[in-house]
C-alpha cells in the first residue's frame, strides 16, 4: 500500500553571503504571502523573486533569489 504524505515547507534566502532557512510560518499561505511575512526582518525580500520548488532532504525547498545589482 502506498502512504501519501505533505512534505513540509522550507525557505532559503541568501543574505550577504550566507544562507538562512527560513521556516513556514503557516502551510496554507502561498509562497508569496509566507515571502511578504518575511519581508518585515529581511528588507532585501521585498525585491526578491521566488525560484522553482525542489525536493530535497524530504522537504520542498523554496529559494528567495534577490534581483538587486542585476541588470535586464
Amino acid at each position: 500500500m502506498l502512504l501519501a504524505t505533505v512534505l513540509p515547507r522550507v525557505f532559503i534566502l541568501k543574505d550577504k553571503g550566507q544562507e538562512i532557512t527560513l521556516t513556514d510560518p503557516e502551510t496554507g499561505w502561498s509562497v508569496e504571502a509566507v515571502m511578504n511575512f518575511y519581508a518585515n526582518m529581511y528588507p532585501i525580500l521585498t525585491t526578491a523573486k521566488v525560484s522553482a520548488p525542489k525536493i530535497k532532504d524530504d522537504a520542498v525547498e523554496y529559494r528567495f533569489e534577490s534581483v538587486m545589482g542585476t541588470k535586464g
